[in-house]
Order: C-alpha cells, then structure tokens, then sequence
C-alpha cells in the first residue's frame, strides 16, 4: 500500500482539521482570546479601533472554520489529491501567519513549529495512489 493510501494520514488530517475549527469557533466567538495568538502586545484602545480589529479576528475565524471543514470534506469523500493540496495549502496560511508575528517581532514560531507537520501531511497525501 502506498504511504498516501495510510489512514493514518487521513487521521491526522482531520486532527489537523479540528484544530483550525476549534481556532475559528475560538476566533468568532472571542476576537480578543484569538487576538492574543498573534502575541500583539496590546488590543486597540479606542472602540472605533477594537471594533475594527474584532471584526477582522470573526473573518480570521472563518477562514480557519473554512479550512477545517476543507479538509474534513475532502477526507470523507476520499479525494486523497484534493485533501493533500488543501493541507498543503493550510501549512502555507499557518507559514503567513508566522510571517505576520514576526513582523509583530514575537511569536513566529508558535506557527511556524506546527506548519512543516501540515505540510508534509499534505504532501504525503499528493504522493503516488
């Protein structure tokens, strides 16, 4: 059997997937938790501004609900290309969201550390049927 056929991976795959719906779920229901996984070192002072950075921490939330539920369909309707290409792509989004802390100058590597994992779940998956 050929590594991309493992249902391990599709295990981990979908572990993968209900991190990144429990971090949306997290993110929409509460913007300043989720706000503090990007290590800023303070939320916005003025109401206009911590509006503004709640709304886009519930649209951060949504994407990473979107990628979960991605994954989890890809998973079950047995698409292995489908499903590795989405994981790829979610190691890419974690690898960004590295890039945006360490412009923020701490806490890249809470996102960087996990992103290899993603991908080479993913790229296993993309690997000969």
């Amino acid at each position: 059997m050929a590594i991309s056929r493992s249902p391990i991976l599709l295990l981990a795959a979908a572990a993968f997937g209900t991190i990144f719906v429990g971090f949306g779920i997290n993110a929409i229901l509460r913007p300043a938790h989720a706000l503090t996984f990007f290590e800023f070192a303070r939320p916005p002072a003025s109401a206009a501004d911590r509006q503004l950075v709640d709304s886009l921490m519930i649209i951060y939330g949504a994407r990473d609900v979107f990628m979960g539920l991605a994954i989890y369909a890809a998973a079950y309707f047995g698409n292995r290309k489908a499903l590795g290409s989405i994981v790829l792509a979610a190691s890419a989004v974690a690898a960004v969201d590295g890039a945006v802390c360490k412009m923020n100058g701490e806490g890249e590597w809470a996102h960087w550390g996990y992103a290899p994992m993603v991908a080479l779940v993913g790229a296993l998956l993309l690997g000969p049927a």
